[in-house]
């Protein structure tokens, strides 16, 4: 068994790990902590995991450490900047650690100290630091010992251009114009469990909005997705925007691009449901069938559908997700099964839940 534990269990994402891995055929969850709730159980707090876990919240002091240096593998549930202050400690105990965070998802400290307002801890850990991708990256996951897992928002935005920029990258000519615009909308739980006011019923319901319009910080994670996670010969300018939705869990980002002539010779569909053919977790629909974000609610699973408009020269995909799942505590298992040499989909291929 995988002895895991979770460093910050008392937000959406910490409950949806620990849901995964108590369900988990390979893993016991032996450490949860919190600061604020230490000894108080899980089940308290999350009623839903009643007669399904009875953990207790630690403390995350000296003692707790020590414990943590103990298991296989620790996730971060935690806010940015907490990880990479503990990382280097459980790694030199040869512990291999999930951050959920952002610790450890930017190479450019450039980048991570603009967008995230503070130094990294461990710079020298993050040159090893693997992108908890499995679908691009997972023969470096098999081996990594310290994984960034994504933003919700970049993964929607690299799994839906992989089959381009590979496609491009196996030919010399341009297939799409440079410039690449992602609409982006989630969920209100996306914002975290905290209380804002701009979070509150009164204020998300009957409304929708968009936020960070001047940018946003996933952006830099999707353009290092594209450059050199995809590894694109072509430089391309990448407008992201995001909007708040009205509802509590679900991801829905379009994608639109210009095809040049040469792209519109490409049978895109067909480039797509080749690309995916063998990911567990990755459903290409079929030519003139639309994903919706219930169909992926509570699931690891990913959506994608793609329009082609050769009369127009536009090419437009749609994809799907749930924000708490496949864009974080889904994707952070999924990442521990590849880590651990498991079957990929070991404790994670359960159908979505409908309504």
């Amino acid at each position: 068994m995988i002895s895991a534990a979770i460093v910050g269990g008392t937000g959406y994402t910490g409950i949806e790990l620990i849901r995964l891995l108590s369900a988990h055929p390979n893993v016991s969850l032996d450490l949860l902590t919190s600061r604020s709730e230490a000894g108080t159980r899980a089940d308290e707090i999350f009623p839903s995991l009643r007669g399904i876990s009875d953990i207790v919240f630690s403390d995350l002091g000296e003692d707790t450490l020590g414990a943590l240096q103990k298991c296989d593998v620790v996730f971060f549930a935690t806010p940015h900047g907490v990880a990479m202050k503990q990382a280097e400690a459980l790694t030199q105990a040869g512990v291999k650690v999930i951050d959920l965070a952002a610790d450890f998802r930017l190479q450019s400290l450039t980048d991570f100290e603009h967008w995230y307002q503070q130094s990294h801890a461990c710079p020298e850990l993050l040159k090893t630091a693997v992108y908890g991708l499995p679908e691009v990256n997972r023969a470096k996951l098999a081996e990594a010992l310290v994984v960034g897992n994504p933003g919700c928002y970049p993964t929607t935005a690299i799994l839906g251009l992989k089959p381009i920029i590979e496609k491009q990258n196996a030919q010399a000519d341009r297939l799409i114009e440079p410039r690449i615009v992602i609409d982006a909308k989630s969920g209100v739980s996306g914002a975290g469990r905290q209380a804002k006011l701009a979070l509150n019923y009164a204020e998300t319901t009957d409304n929708f909005k968009a936020y960070s319009v001047e940018g946003h910080r996933h952006l830099p994670e999707i353009e290092q997705g594209v450059a050199q996670l995809l590894g694109s010969q072509f430089t391309h300018r990448i407008r992201f925007l995001p909007h708040l939705v009205p509802m509590i869990r679900g991801m829905l980002s379009s994608i639109h691009m210009e095809m040049t002539e040469a792209g519109t010779a490409i049978d895109w569909q067909q480039a797509f449901e080749n690309a995916y053919a063998s990911e567990p977790f990755i459903d290409v629909m079929p030519k003139g069938n639309y994903p919706d974000t219930r169909s992926v609610r509570a699931s690891n699973r990913l959506r994608i559908a793609i329009h082609q408009d050769n009369e127009r020269a536009e090419l437009t995909v749609i994809v799907v997700q749930d924000n708490l799942v496949k864009g974080a505590a889904g994707q952070a298992v999924q990442n521990m099964n590849v880590m651990f040499g498991l079957d990929e989909s070991l404790g994670l291929n359960f159908a979505p839940i409908v309504p």
